[in-house]
């Protein structure tokens, strides 16, 4: 009897893994890919170069001459800074020093926070259009194409979501004739 019970609740157990397992459908997309096709991303590059240009490069210029002007009153031998002046530039100039060593870098972080504030509404439209298509074709989870090794091709949500985007997908080379 109790051999009867432990093989029923068994096939029980393995139904209801098989029912669960029944539920679950996984898509796949590239989001930039997606982000690729949308026609937005064609000014974003000048965006950027201006906003370098009219933002960055100008503050630049002014660190320079901020510490040239400071350094040359530092230096100044013919009429030199009264001593808490200097002892305030020696204590700035080693910091302007610093922010213009570091230049670069926070170049690079200034652009990749414009990039973000740029980006953030075409990745919310994109992930929108991802959580729609999902919702429409039964999808319960969404996997970014990277992450997998082996996937069926029917399952890559791109021309959906390109569909529902309103964006044209390239046209895929044609295969050369077989000789």
């Amino acid at each position: 009897m109790k051999k009867y019970v432990a093989i029923m609740a068994l096939i029980g157990l393995l139904g209801f893994t098989n029912a669960s397992q029944a539920q679950i459908k996984i898509g796949y997309i590239n989001v930039e890919n997606v982000l690729s096709l949308m026609p937005e991303i064609s000014k974003f590059d000048s965006i950027l170069t201006n906003y370098q240009q009219d933002s960055i490069n100008p503050q630049y210029a002014s660190l320079i001459q901020t510490y040239q002007y400071k350094d040359s009153v530092y230096k100044d031998t013919l009429k030199p800074p009264p001593a808490a002046v200097k002892k305030q530039l020696e204590e700035e100039l080693p910091q302007l020093i610093n922010t213009i060593q570091n230049w670069q870098q926070i170049v690079n972080q200034a652009m990749e926070a414009k990039q973000n504030e740029l980006l953030a509404p075409l990745y919310r439209k994109i992930y929108d259009a991802i959580r729609a298509v999902a919702r429409e074709k039964g999808y319960t989870h969404v996997m970014n194409k990277e992450s997998l090794l082996v996937a069926p091709d029917a399952d890559d949500m791109i021309a959906a979501v390109a569909a529902k985007l309103k964006l044209t997908l390239p046209k895929a080379p044609a295969a050369p004739a077989a000789k």
